[in-house]
């Protein structure tokens, strides 16, 4: 037999184990507001793409009703229902109602995560639409000049 071995069991110091707390808290402390800023990015990108899609769909119900923009009362429902010429609203597909709908639904502002529409004050609503200039823009502190 041979002689007795004696294992000899090394851990870390509590000086490594220090060193690789502080690297990993600096790591962390340079990672985390990269992704808080992805998420941010995402939103605005979110919010120019919607803009963009709501503001073209109005001229073309401006274009395609003599010049008026939807009204704000009926907003919802002239953007997403079929309509005729005076603006006047019926279900998708209905006889004598040519045209829309121009949106499925009214998109989520997705800073304020809701859709509602007014003219009111700012964060009064997720989006602000004058029905006499047809300006529509978000109604949130941060992007009131979008």
């Amino acid at each position: 037999m041979r002689g007795l071995q004696k294992r000899v069991w090394r851990a870390f110091t509590l000086v490594e184990v220090l060193i690789v707390v502080i690297i990993l808290s600096i790591l962390a402390a340079v990672v985390v507001p990269q992704f808080s800023d992805a998420s941010s990015d995402a939103k605005l990108s979110v919010l120019s793409a919607n803009l963009q899609t709501i503001r073209s769909q109005l001229q073309l119900y401006k274009m395609q009703h003599s010049d008026t923009w939807p009204l704000l009362k009926a907003f919802t429902e002239q953007m997403t229902q079929a309509s005729k010429a005076d603006g006047t609203t019926a279900a998708p597909g209905t006889a004598n109602y040519p045209y829309g709908p121009y949106l499925l639904s009214i998109p989520n502002n997705p800073f304020t995560d809701t859709n509602t529409v007014s003219k009111g004050a700012t964060d009064s609503s997720a989006w602000y639409y004058d029905e006499s200039l047809g300006t529509f823009r978000p109604n949130d502190k941060a992007h009131t000049g979008l």
